[in-house]
This record gives C-alpha cells, structure tokens and sequence, in this order.
C-alpha cells in the first residue's frame, strides 16, 4: 500500500471528530468542555465509514445531557483512492476506488434553519438529565479498580 501525503485539513475547535476506535464518553467529555468551559453555542460531530454509528450515538447522549440542543444532520459520500505497490518487480500498481460515506451532525444551542430537510428540533426537557462536570469525568462502573481478577485463596 503506498501511503500518500494527508493534506492537512484544518479542524475547528468546535469539531469532533468520532473514529470507530474512540470512545463515546471521551466524545461526551469534549462536548461538555466546549459547551459549559469554552462558553460555544454549538459542536459538529463529523464521521465517517464505519464510525457512523458511534457520531450517532454521541449526539444522541450529548442531546439528552444539554438542554435545548437543536440538531441538523447532513448525511454525504467521500471518494477514497488507495494505491497499492506490488510485491514483485515488473508489476504496476493497483489502484482502487471506494465510496465512503460520511456524517456530520451539528448540535446548536442557538435555533438553525428549520426548513433543512436534516433538521430536528429539541427533544423534550423531561428527557435531559444535566449532569455537572465532576459527574462526566468520574469513572463508572467496571469493577473496584484493583487490577486483574481476585485470584484463588
């Protein structure tokens, strides 16, 4: 596989970005620090592939955290190309092309444009439970944090 040069996109600060290997909670942790310590009125929640699911699932949680959250998702394909160098001498390289698709989700807690067909109003407040910033980056659950197992005697 020939690994090309990524061209740097720049990413804003009110980004962020889900991949398949992160995890959920560290996604809610970044949206609570945008939202209450960097004072932003919304985040945009980008993903791609096989990370699809995960964006949805951090919006999703972040929607029932924060009260008011108005939603606009917009759903688009990305071409990628990968170009393979062949093992043996003699042989051209192969190139091929995938579709990908790709998500982006922004969460405003300023009113967006109600006619865009990706909108979704708030959803009802009985539904958020708001939880403060000692409460997110507490961790829960998976045992007392000893190490592994308890062994025999």
């Amino acid at each position: 596989r020939v690994i090309k040069p990524r061209e740097e996109l720049v990413k804003e600060e009110t980004e962020i970005r889900v991949t398949a290997a992160g995890s959920v909670s560290a996604y809610i942790s970044r949206a609570a620090k945008l939202f209450n310590e960097m004072d932003k009125s919304f985040v945009t929640i980008t993903a791609t592939g096989n990370a699809l699911t995960k964006a949805v699932s951090t919006a999703e949680v972040i929607k029932r955290r924060f009260k008011g959250l108005h939603q606009i998702t917009k759903l688009t394909n990305q071409q990628i190309e990968d170009e393979f160098e062949p093992l043996e001498e003699g042989l051209d390289k192969v190139t091929q092309t995938r579709d990908v698709a790709c998500l982006e989700i922004k969460l405003s807690k300023d009113p967006l444009d109600t006619s865009d067909k990706g909108y979704q109003e708030p959803i009802d407040e009985s539904l958020v439970k708001e939880v403060d910033e000692e409460e997110l980056t507490k961790p829960r659950g998976r045992g007392d944090g000893k190490g592994k197992g308890k062994g025999k005697g």
